[in-house]
């Protein structure tokens, strides 16, 4: 296997804490009145920034929640409630590292090997941002959308649930010394 069974812990909690900072979907609009916009969303985070504007007038930061309720009423709306579940699911993916994190002994002797749950989790959230970058495309929001973070956040679930889990220490051949 790629990674060795005692680093698949460290990778769970690295790739979910790499997911937060990857935007899952960027999107260009331009035509929109007499300038262009940039939304770069995040899985618990969306950043708008509007071209032509001053750049402190021209940034807009919005969670999953009130972006949704912005967009209440229009044919978009249904993208950004999927978002917003995805968001969810990330955030209890972030929630269990966290605690993976700080409490490692702990974490491993729960019911479910905490590597397969966050491989889970951000499986999930990488489905479910998927299915909402499919929406935002085809309930016509305009413009160029990058699902860059979907990719990854795919890739690093299914990397968690296929990486070699083995205790290492009641089975593990001790290392022989050099040849003399």
């Amino acid at each position: 296997m790629w990674v060795r069974s005692e680093y698949a812990g460290e990778l769970a909690v690295l790739s979910t804490w790499l997911s937060a900072l990857i935007p899952w979907t960027v999107t260009y609009t331009s035509g929109i009145g007499s300038g262009a916009l940039l939304f770069v969303r995040f899985p618990l985070v969306q950043i708008r920034y509007s071209f032509g504007v001053p750049l402190a007038r021209g940034i807009a930061v919005t969670d999953p929640l009130s972006a949704t309720a912005f967009q209440q009423g229009q044919t978009i709306a249904v993208a950004y409630r999927v978002w917003t579940l995805g968001a969810a699911v990330f955030a209890l993916a972030l929630v269990v590292s966290v605690v993976y994190y700080r409490r490692e002994s702990w974490a491993e002797s729960w019911a479910v090997d905490p590597v397969r749950l966050l491989g889970t989790l951000l499986l999930t959230a990488g489905v479910v941002l998927a299915v909402a970058a499919y929406l935002l495309v085809t309930r016509g929001f305009p413009g160029v959308q990058l699902p860059v973070g979907v990719g990854f956040l795919v890739l690093f679930g299914v990397l968690l649930l296929i990486v070699e889990r083995t205790d290492v220490g009641s089975d593990a051949e001790p290392e022989s010394g050099p040849a003399t």
